[in-house]
């Protein structure tokens, strides 16, 4: 981590496009403005931690109630196998001569 001392009113660069400047200093509080193109993201620290935990937990619930309401594995029943449904109505049984 860099670790540098700034005044009132001077600035540093972060790459060529984003100015972060010390506005005033406020006791143990400084006030920043930050210049930087729209495409960049400018986020507080904590929001993003805030945010990620949230997603976390999120997706967290999301996985378990998908166990919870997964459908359960039909079991097998041989009596109602497709050949056990046939009746009598059926149009396959209708021609004596199929066998």
């Amino acid at each position: 981590m860099l670790v540098l001392t700034r005044r009132s009113g001077q600035s540093i660069r972060i790459g060529p496009n984003v100015e972060v400047r010390v506005v005033r200093i406020e006791g143990d509080r400084v006030v920043l403005g930050i210049a930087a193109p729209r495409h960049v993201a400018v986020v507080r620290a904590e929001l993003v931690e805030q945010v990620s935990g949230e997603v976390r937990e999120a997706s967290d619930t999301r996985a378990r109630l998908r166990v919870m309401l997964a459908p359960l594995a039909p079991v097998a029943d041989p009596e109602r196998s497709p050949a056990a449904e046939r009746t009598a109505d059926d149009p396959e049984d209708d021609d004596p001569g199929i066998a």
